[in-house]
């Protein structure tokens, strides 16, 4: 049995090889629009999006173990997704100014005889951004494809004031400690 890992997130990849060079990653193949329409609970969401991903790679590979994941930022019960646009980017960083969000990770674990979402929420608290420091930080970064307008991995860290969740690997879009335990059940070397 292989670990496939069911994102082309470059990040959620890095993640995975902290813990293990032993997998694969595999695009899935789910139309997020559709759910995101029609789900406005942000915990559900990420929850759905990630079981959905999940399962549409298990079809190429029913013997193997699959790791599916999505995230959600929600403010105020609005759900906020990537920006793509330097625009939206800086819209959604102005909202973000000097409040507290909360980041959703959901992580699912698949295989033949064995399925399990783990939902991790960040509750993070933004400082008070100028105009001009949110302007440099998109240049810096260029976050357009990161939910939220920010990179936590690199200077994104210093746009916070507060971080709350019971594990920060999950911020990046991989709860490692969990992934790793589950794993070990599951009958995989880590060490």
């Amino acid at each position: 049995m292989e670990i496939i890992l069911a994102s082309t997130s470059p990040y959620r990849k890095e993640q995975l090889e902290r813990l293990t060079k032993s997998f694969k990653a595999h695009a899935p193949e789910v139309d997020e629009d559709i759910y995101k329409q029609r789900i406005s609970n942000p915990v559900e969401l990420a929850e759905t999006l990630s079981k959905l991903k999940a399962q549409s790679v298990q079809k190429e590979y029913l013997n193997d173990f699959i790791i599916g994941g999505d995230q959600v930022l929600s403010i105020g019960g609005e759900i906020l997704g990537k920006p793509k646009t330097v625009e939206k980017a800086i819209d959604q960083l102005s909202m973000l100014s000097g409040k507290t969000h909360e980041l959703i990770t959901s992580t699912t674990y698949l295989s033949e005889s064995y399925i399990q979402t783990k939902t991790i929420i960040a509750k993070m608290k933004m400082r008070e951004l100028t105009s001009s420091q949110i302007e440099n930080y998109i240049k810096s970064e260029s976050p357009l494809n990161c939910c939220g307008s920010y990179m936590l991995e690199n200077q994104g860290i210093a746009l916070f004031e507060e971080i709350n969740c019971s594990d920060y690997t999950a911020i990046i879009g991989l709860p490692l400690m969990s992934t790793a335990s589950i794993l070990i059940e599951n009958g995989f070397s880590i060490f």
